[in-house]
Formats: structure tokens, sequence, C-alpha cells
């Protein structure tokens, strides 16, 4: 079995505990950290390059990228690799709106790529042991759960302590419920900082009957993690602070009535044995099997959303002191498809993309989110377009073609999917791939020969003809189309000459000239 090779990025209070188990797993290759000092250090320690996360994505040899940055950086950063063809584990959460997460999971699936969470505790070895303990019957249905998570620090001020500490507790409720929540109510308090709860109490009622309660602090005098699961015919108790002998516990208490009264037969508790393992291994090691085998996570891209959702809720009673239903986690049909236009089934077509005048997109096509295809545009059949793209007028994007996001097709451009063709002779079988890559721009009338790649960000001028490879922001004219220079990301010319770095004038990105190619390597 061939290793795997993963690049960590995020060497912070977390990320360091994550480069340890790959490197221990045989998998680590390369780390990432904005601050380079912290990078440079831990890759000394465990004898591996530090490197940019551009270099991560251009590297071909790298399988996998573990993502242990800030909570609002996630989204971006897994969008980013999975663009980039990279399996991903991304900690908690996996973004920060739910719509955001959905299309995560989207582009994950239409790449044929792993999307997994960081939900710790779903693979910690007493909640595993919990979870088989519920799904054979020993609790009986479950009628209530409550979780407290509590502790003196880790205080922050991006985050408050609903989403700093609830997710792990919301996944392990999800699980063992086995489904959705209809409301969610959640009240907290703020004494550290104006605007940031460092105390919260948050509430769920599911459609079953069920409830559950998540209380989370990091203003408390001492350390608790527990779970509690209350049954109609037991209750059992998870607690992470205890010795591997006592973390899962069993109480068979039985409820008789006596003239119409309650009366509890309470029973000794029963401890349940748990195999000692370091959950963060387990997880860790989750992840590169899954890579391996194709299987999908435990804690998928789609169990994020769900978690996300709940989160999302919270937030909103918090904010409102109301009841809050969690957002669909499936995507709301939001189209707009013109009365003249068509589109063949199956096809998909990703929410908020508008379809204009006379426009055909062919069976087996997938369509992204927020795209806006002009008037006379035919796609496919067979064809994925990434979210975000804009195609203008008089535009046929062939079988062959693939664009990623953030890609726009200027008015009567032209993609070709064969080098010779003849009206008179069938040459389906001699079709070549064409990949536009993310945040691409063709002008109009251009034309991309097939069999060719448009890097990244580059800029093909109106009118060119494209007969070589594109490389990421080159910005080429002509015909044949030549490169004359570069662009930044954000579509302003770079300075023209011999550069070793150089500064977008217009947004202060920097960019270093090697070998005729150019990359971004900041900020």
């Amino acid at each position: 079995m061939n290793s795997l090779s993963i690049a960590v990025v995020g060497c912070g209070y977390w990320g360091k505990n994550l480069v340890r188990n790959f490197k221990d797993l045989g998998a680590l290759t390369a780390v990432c950290d904005r601050n380079s000092e912290s990078a440079q250090r831990l890759a000394a320690q465990y004898g591996v390059p530090a490197r940019t996360f551009v270099e991560i994505l251009a590297d071909g040899g790298i399988d996998g990228v573990v993502i242990a940055t800030p909570a609002e950086t996630h989204g971006r950063l897994v969008r980013e690799a999975l663009l980039g063809g990279k399996h991903v584990f991304v900690e908690k959460p996996l973004a920060l709106s739910v719509a955001e997460a959905r299309e995560l999971c989207a582009l994950a699936e239409s790449r044929g790529l792993i999307l997994m969470v960081g939900h710790l505790l779903r693979h910690h070895p007493a909640f595993c042991t919990l979870a088989r303990l519920c799904a054979d019957g020993e609790l009986g249905k479950i009628r209530y759960l409550y979780s407290h998570r509590l502790n003196l620090g880790k205080f922050r001020t991006e985050e408050n302590a609903l989403w700093s500490f609830a997710p792990h507790d919301i996944s392990m409720i999800l699980a063992l419920v086995g489904e959705q929540p209809s409301e969610v109510t959640s009240v907290g308090h703020c004494y550290l900082h104006r605007t940031v709860a460092d105390v919260t109490s948050t509430h769920l009622t599911f459609p079953s009957g069920a409830a559950a309660h998540v209380f989370v602090s990091w203003l408390h005098p001492f350390k608790e993690q527990r779970l509690v699961v209350v049954g109609d015919k037991a209750m059992a108790v998870f607690d992470d602070t205890l010795d591997w002998s006592r973390k899962i516990r069993l109480y068979d208490h039985d409820i008789s009535w006596q003239d119409g009264v309650p009366h509890p037969n309470p029973a000794d508790e029963r401890p349940i044995s748990v195999d000692p393992a370091e959950p963060l291994r387990l997880e860790c090691g989750h992840f590169l099997e899954c890579v391996r085998t194709g299987t999908p996570p435990t804690t998928d891209g789609h169990e994020g959303v769900r978690v996300l959702a709940v989160l999302d809720a919270a937030q909103r009673a918090l904010e409102s002191r109301e009841p809050v239903p969690p957002a669909q986690t499936t995507d709301a049909s939001d189209v707009f498809i013109h009365p003249t236009a068509v589109v063949d089934q199956p096809s998909s077509v990703g929410t908020g993309t508008r379809i204009w005048h006379f426009s055909h997109v062919l069976k087996d096509s997938i369509v992204g989110q927020d795209c806006n295809i002009g008037q006379n545009v035919v796609i496919g059949p067979g064809v994925t377009i990434g979210n975000r793209c804009k195609i203008q007028n008089n535009v046929s994007v062939y079988p062959g073609v693939t664009l990623e996001d953030g890609v726009f097709c200027g008015p009567s451009m032209v993609f070709t999917n064969v080098i010779n063709p003849r009206a008179e002779i069938e040459r389906k079988h001699e079709y070549r791939p064409t990949l536009v890559r993310r945040g691409a721009t063709i002008g109009a009338n251009a034309t991309i020969v097939c069999g060719h790649t448009v890097g990244r960000f580059a800029m093909v001028g109106a009118g060119a003809v494209v007969t070589h490879d594109v490389p990421d922001h080159a910005l080429v004219v002509g015909n044949p189309a030549r490169v004359i220079g570069g662009v930044c990301r954000c579509g302003a010319r770079l300075p023209a000459g011999d550069w070793t770095d150089a500064a977008c004038p217009a947004c202060g990105d920097t960019y270093r000239q090697e070998h005729h190619h150019i990359r971004r390597v900041g900020p």
C-alpha cells in the first residue's frame, strides 16, 4: 500500500497536535502557517519542509490538506484546497454559514474528493462505546440528553463559547438522536468582553419528542466534560475527565408507580469497559483510511453542515432571545431559468444560478451555484461548470471542457474539443480535455484550442488563440497567444519587467516570477 502525503496548514495551539499525529502515522509531508517562525520551528522538529499554502496546492505529490486555522478562514481555504485537487480534513466549523458549507460539500462531491470535519469526540473510544449501547437498545428510547463542557479558559475574542465548545457536543447529540432538531433556543451572557458570550445554554427540541441541553462556559472554576443520555430503560454517562475504567457508566435505574405517583428505584453504576486510545490519533487515521478507500468519513461534510445548521440557529436564538428553527441542510430551490431556455435531465443547476434566453444545458451536466449563463449558450453534455462562473452570450462549452469556480467567458469566445474537425467524420473518441482553472478570464472572441489548461487567475486577451498551456496569473494576447505580463487575482495588471517580487498596485498581493511562471507569495 502506497503511503499518503499530507500537509498540515495551521501550526498553532491545536495544529501542532495534528502535525505530531500525522508524522507518527507516516503521512506528514509539509507544514504551513502564516507565522513563518512557528512553521519553521515545527518543520525542524518533525523533519519536513515549511511551505506556503500556494506551494502546497501546486504540489501534485500532496494527497491531502489538514486545515487548523482560525474559523473565519476555513471556507476559503477548504474551497482552494478542493479546487487544487486535494482531499481535506478541516477543524470545526466547516464554514461560517450553512450555504457556504453546502457549497463546499457539493464541490467535494463533484470532484470525487474526501471532505472531513474535525468533530473529534465522534472518534473517542468512549463515545463510540456509548453510541453502540444506544444502537443496541441498552438505554431504550432516548428521552433527553444534556452535556456540560466547562473550563477556566481558553478565552477567545473572535468567537464565543458556543462556537468554540458546543460543536463537539452537538455532533455527538445529533449522532445519538439520529435527527435534526425542529427548534433551538439559546441564552448567553458576556462578562469578559462586551459582545462575546462567555457562557451559553442551548436547548434542542427534536421531532421524535427527545430533547437536549448544551451548557458551555470558559468562565468556570473547574473542568467538566460530561454527556448524560437518559433512556426509558437505562441511563448512561460519558465523563471524559475520569480515567478510562470509568469514562462510560451505565445506570439501570427503574421507575415504579405507586398510587399514581412515580418512585425511583436506584441501581448501582455499571462501568463499561473501553479500550484506551488517543482520539486524535484515531481521527487522523480515519481520514487517511477514507482517502485510501474513498469511503465517506464518519464526520463528512454533510455532518458538518448539520452541526453548523444547529450552531447557526443557536446563535440567532442567542441574539433574538426567541426559539429558532434550524436552516434546511439540503439546498433550497432558488434557480432562475428563462422560459426560452432548456435544461435536459439528468442535470444539476446550483442555487442562485440564472440561465437566460435560448440557452441549453444538455444532459449529465453540472452547473454550480450563483452562475450567470447568458443568452444562446450551450453547455454539455457531461460538462462541469464551477460556482460563480459568468458565461456571456453565444458561447458553447463542449464535452471535455471543465470550468472551475469564478471563470469568466467573454461573448462569442470559442472552445474546441478536437484538433482537426470534419463535418463528415465522427471524432468523439478524439476529444481532448480542456481545463480552465479558478478565477481565469477569457476575453471576447478568443479561442481555446483543446487539450490545454488555462491557469488560475490567468487572463486571455480578446481575440487571442491559445495553443499552449497558459500559466497561473499570466496575461496572454495574440495568435498564437503569448505571455506579455502578469495579472493579480483581483484583475489588476502586475508591474512589467523582470522582477523577483512585485506588489499588485490595486490590492497589495505580492507575486514572484520564476522561469516564466508567476505565483502568488503573499500576503
